[in-house]
This record gives C-alpha cells, sequence and structure tokens, in this order.
C-alpha cells in the first residue's frame, strides 16, 4: 500500500472543524476559559456572567470596584483574551 497524500492530523481537523462551522464557536469556548487566567482569581470570583455575541465579550461583575478598574482597560483585556486563544475573537468587552 503506498501514501498518496499525506496530511497532518492538526491540518485535517482544523479544515473539518471550518467546514462544519465549528471553529468560531470553540475560538469562543476557549476564550470564556481563559478567563480566569487572564484576569486572574479575584475577578474570576467575581464574575456572574459571561458570554459573547457578535464579537463582544459581556461580562457581569458582582463588584462595581473591579468594575470600574477593568473598564480602563477594556482594550487591553481583549488583546490579552485573543492572544490567549490565538486567534481573533473579540473586538470588544463591555462590563455590566
Amino acid at each position: 500500500m503506498e501514501r498518496r497524500k499525506s496530511e497532518a492530523i492538526g491540518d485535517v481537523l482544523q479544515r473539518f472543524l471550518r467546514q462544519e462551522g465549528l471553529e468560531t464557536p470553540l475560538a469562543q469556548y476557549r476564550l470564556i476559559q481563559a478567563w480566569p487566567q487572564v484576569t486572574g482569581k479575584a475577578v474570576a470570583n467575581a464574575t456572574a456572567e459571561l458570554y459573547i455575541k457578535n464579537q463582544t465579550l459581556y461580562a457581569r461583575l458582582t463588584s462595581a470596584v473591579l468594575r470600574s478598574e477593568l473598564m480602563m482597560q477594556r482594550q487591553a483585556l481583549a488583546y490579552a483574551l485573543n492572544q490567549a486563544v490565538q486567534k481573533q475573537v473579540i473586538t470588544d468587552v463591555v462590563l455590566m
């Protein structure tokens, strides 16, 4: 048996995810999972709700102090989260 066309398994999986429309939801899931590592334990514990809609991350925080502190760092936070998943998933962060 002769190999004719070999591909790396990562390339095959990437193509499959793209064809099935699962690439974006998977990247969004990874970004939400990266929230505690990027923001730290205090912010993660104060986070009540976290979701992505139209390339915007919405985070409901229970602490007004943390919310106001993060408001000033929204762009840096979006950049750090995108870097954590190595993909442009979000363009803005809305803190509620």
